[in-house]
């Protein structure tokens, strides 16, 4: 286990015990780090519920990255806390229900935008806000949390996009915030069980084409063989590495056609 201790992160998009910012969020504390959480919304009590399971339980702040005003209370709130962030999760996703499972091409405008807005382009403002905090220290990190872009994939629709969309504005976060020593990378997992998953009616076959075809395996009720690459990506053992796409997926993304077990 990496020794993080004294570092201070902040992570998004925690819901449940099944996501796998919960289980990030897990083993930041169980590495000596602090983390904190956001939620908002009818949600809110849920993901308070969730941070109240962690090995220490953790504060739960509000942002609901549709609603501007939120980016800067959330910076103020933990300027005020701490002065300094040594990194941050990015782990927000949803897409309007038209937008996904068959309606890719009859999505209307309004619904593909707010699936772009907070799936993609929140990255870009939940880095921006905070980046003042990340750069106080000796360099901050950004993690984004993505699904296999290169290719499409039935049902996944305007997510899919969505989650191309996130992997550019990572390589751009890279070259802006770099000179101010903020890494921003993501890393494209392959898929697991949580309360998004089970919403894109494609799961259990693209799951059983992971288990069945992925080099090394793979097991949709883990979220920890993710972890680790995303700590990883949050310590100063990738401090030479920016704008990266790191694919923790069994290796399926390597292959055409894996041998099938």
């Amino acid at each position: 286990m990496l020794d993080l201790s004294g570092r201070r992160y902040l992570v998004t998009g925690v819901l449940t015990q099944e996501s796998i910012a919960w289980a990030v969020a897990s083993d930041l504390q169980q590495a000596g780090a602090e983390a904190l959480l956001t939620g908002f919304g009818r949600s809110l009590r849920i993901t308070e519920r969730a941070a109240a399971a962690l090995p220490k339980p953790a504060e739960v702040l509000e942002l609901d990255v549709t609603e501007e005003a939120h980016f800067g209370r959330l910076a103020d709130d933990l300027s005020r806390r701490f002065g300094s962030l040594d990194g941050v999760v990015h782990a927000i996703a949803a897409a309007p229900p038209e937008t996904i499972n068959g309606g890719f091409l009859h999505a209307s405008q309004a619904a593909i935008e707010r699936a772009f807005l907070i799936s993609a382009s929140s990255l870009h403002r939940l880095a921006v806000s905070l980046s003042p905090l990340l750069a106080a220290g000796s360099g901050g990190s950004v993690v984004g949390l993505s699904f296999d872009a290169a290719r499409a994939w039935p049902s996944y629709d305007w997510m899919g996009v969505s989650k191309a969309a996130l992997e550019a504005v990572c390589r751009y976060l890279a070259m802006y915030l770099g000179p101010m020593a903020i890494r921003a990378n993501v890393v494209a997992a392959g898929p697991v069980e949580t309360v998004a998953g089970r919403g894109i009616d494609s799961f259990d076959a693209i799951a059983s084409r992971f288990e069945s075809e992925a080099p090394l395996g793979w097991d949709r009720r883990s979220a920890d063989q993710i972890t680790g690459p995303v700590l990883f990506l949050l310590s100063d053992l990738a401090r030479g590495m920016t704008g990266e796409v790191l694919h923790v997926d069994g290796g399926l993304h390597a292959v055409g056609l894996g041998l099938v077990r």
